[in-house]
């Protein structure tokens, strides 16, 4: 029975997770709006955010959850919320619950970490800040992680390790992943301006939630932390509060305090711009698959099959990347969908 159930909200692809989410919107009578986008899916698809809405309207307390906002991270996520949908929670007569299904649609329909722009959306919501600069040890390590040319064997775990042990995990992990918005074809590169998906998001958040007072804000990710087990990443001066709703596993997303890495332009800071008066409680939920070596290996391949190779769905590249951060495992699902489930429950019935 947990096979058969895992089955029916893991899907295979964005298309086929897409139409899932929607029918289980409409059968539960919600609001479904669609955040149309340009760019096109590998067959010429339509692409478009689909925002789903429950409970009151003009809510004073908002539980936002979202997926999908680094493409092929999207699978987890999605699951939770269709997941969600066919066990429908209890709503506060106050308050309304938002599902954002895959705010990436081009990274999970192409298997890519990114969007159509080579962007990593979890970099670049700088608002009013200039779109520049890198961490000071990023350009020493462009010829290894953007290797130009295909995928090919070229000692990348030896390398890996030598890098490893000349600047340490901790600091080499900021370097690589804390974002960088000087190497477009780059790892990790942030963009240059706010790219259409999160432009289109952020102006819907700002007109659907003018009314609402607070707003807490799951953000899920995988592919950071142990396997099958969830870290819930906040801001550290809201820790207290977030761990009165969520308890005492929310850590800070501060390096110094755990698994994560400093970043700017995370999608926090699009929500506090899009609604500046609310008080925004939010957590990237991150739920561990491989060792960060092998995860970076994967990123690196398929982002030089990208843009050196063929791009094409039906590659190796493809393939592990979404191994990667979608472990084909039942009891990495199982464990995704029981405490996504939980870390929703809880947001919605916090008491504030």
């Amino acid at each position: 029975m947990v096979s058969e159930r895992r089955d029916q909200n893991f899907l295979t692809d964005f298309f086929t997770a897409r139409t899932a989410f929607r029918e289980v919107v409409q059968r539960q009578n919600g609001v479904l709006d669609v955040l149309p986008l340009d760019v096109k899916g590998p067959r010429g698809e339509v692409l478009g955010i689909d925002v789903a809405w429950f409970g009151n309207q003009a809510p004073r307390r908002a539980v936002l959850h979202s997926s999908g906002l680094h493409g092929v991270e999207g699978f987890a996520g999605s699951a939770i919320q269709i997941q969600t949908l066919r066990e429908f929670p209890d709503i506060p007569d106050d308050s309304a619950l938002i599902l954002v299904h895959i705010l990436n649609p081009f990274g999970m329909s192409w298997l890519r970490r990114v969007n159509e722009n080579n962007v990593d959306l979890n970099r670049n919501s700088l608002g009013r800040e200039s779109y520049t600069g890198a961490p000071e040890n990023y350009s020493k390590l462009d010829s290894f992680l953007n290797s130009p040319g295909p995928p090919s064997h070229d000692l990348f775990l030896l390398k890996a390790a030598l890098l490893v042990l000349r600047h340490g995990m901790p600091s080499l992990r900021q370097a690589v992943a804390g974002g960088q918005y000087e190497f477009p074809k780059g790892l990790f590169f942030g963009g240059k301006k706010l790219e259409q998906g999160l432009e289109h998001y952020q102006e819907y958040l700002s007109r659907r939630l003018a009314s609402a007072e607070r707003i807490v804000a799951i953000d899920v990710h995988t592919g950071l932390g142990r396997f099958g087990e969830d870290s819930l990443l906040g801001d550290p001066r809201d820790l207290e509060k977030l761990r009165s709703i969520f308890g005492r596993q929310v850590t800070s997303s501060e390096p110094q305090h755990g698994p994560a890495y400093r970043v700017r332009g995370g999608l926090d800071s699009l929500i506090s711009q899009a609604v500046p008066r609310a008080e925004l409680l939010f957590v990237n939920q991150e739920f561990g698959t491989y060792s960060a070596v092998r995860n970076l290996h994967a990123l690196r391949e398929e982002n030089r099959w990208h843009h050196y190779g063929g791009g094409m769905l039906d590659h190796p590249s493809k393939r592990a990347l979404k191994e990667a951060f979608n472990p084909d495992d039942e009891k990495w699902r199982e464990a995704v969908l029981k405490r996504g489930r939980a870390v929703l429950d809880k947001a919605l019935k916090a008491k504030f």
